[in-house]
């Protein structure tokens, strides 16, 4: 299948939603999928039926791709072209399986090292935060499927192109990742200036997953009642929080003085 059989736009339609390729019409959408593609964000007309419809639907289900059902003015905006109800945009990176990247880690004899992103927004703190885990050594970043910076030029740049260099899970039920993550031998820990443990006063040199939440409003409390334990990096002065980013360097730091 060549690069004919797909409606590509590389002009910047709409710097906010991505700067990677946009792809429009149901057919070309699905084909892009089956081809194996990932799609960063898909947008979908209001009120569209219709079989191929539905089977857009459900391949973008089971690739936890974004879908956002928006009224055909949204679309019009993204393009003049004949969108037929449906435009997306391609992601830069391949997206992982958890699962297979958990498996992939033990039999190259590493321990584990995960980050858990909930929430995190901001993509100069998300690239920034990247561009660490790869210093660091972790092995992934988990991020959800709503409610999560996207992986874009902009978020690439900041990471210095760590974002291509480092797996990302996309999940659409966050806590089921965090489950599977400690049914398979990981401690799951939530960093926050509310913990209760100090980081530096806790075994780090087990498989492990990080939690770091939101700019806003912190981890999510789902998430909290999930975790092994609520840690906190010990702090001096009038300074009561860290920006995430600044935090989940301290933290992998402190996993490698632990380790190595």
């Amino acid at each position: 299948m060549g690069k004919k059989d797909y409606r590509f736009t590389q002009r910047p339609v709409n710097k906010r939603v991505n700067d990677a390729a946009m792809i429009y019409g149901i057919r070309p959408i699905i084909e892009a999928i089956k081809f194996g593609h990932d799609l960063e964000k898909m947008f979908v007309q209001k009120g569209l039926k219709g079989d191929l419809i539905d089977e857009l639907m459900e391949l973008a289900n089971k690739t936890s791709a974004p879908v956002s059902v928006v009224p055909r003015e949204k679309l019009n905006g993204l393009t003049r072209k004949n969108h037929q109800g449906t435009v997306a945009f391609i992601s830069p990176v391949k997206y992982h399986d958890l699962s297979n990247l958990l498996v992939t880690t033990y039999e190259e004899g590493k321990v584990p090292l995960f980050l858990v992103l909930d929430r995190i927004t901001d993509v100069r703190n998300f690239g920034a935060i990247a561009r660490s885990a790869v210093a660091m050594g972790v092995n992934g970043i988990l991020i959800p499927t709503k409610n999560a910076a996207q992986i874009n030029a902009d978020s690439i740049k900041t990471s210095a192109g760590a974002l291509t260099q480092i797996p990302v899970v996309r999940m659409t039920n966050f806590t089921e990742g965090i489950t599977y993550l400690q049914s398979s031998g990981c401690k799951v820990m939530a960093c926050t200036e509310k913990g209760t443990q100090k980081i530096n006063k806790i075994d780090l040199r087990d498989p492990l997953a990080l939690v770091f939440g939101s700019e806003d409003d912190g981890i999510d409390g789902s998430i909290l009642k999930l975790v092994d334990y609520h840690i906190t990096i010990p702090m001096f002065g009038k300074i009561s929080s860290l920006n995430v980013s600044v935090a989940t360097s301290i933290c992998l730091y402190e996993v490698n003085r632990q380790r190595y």
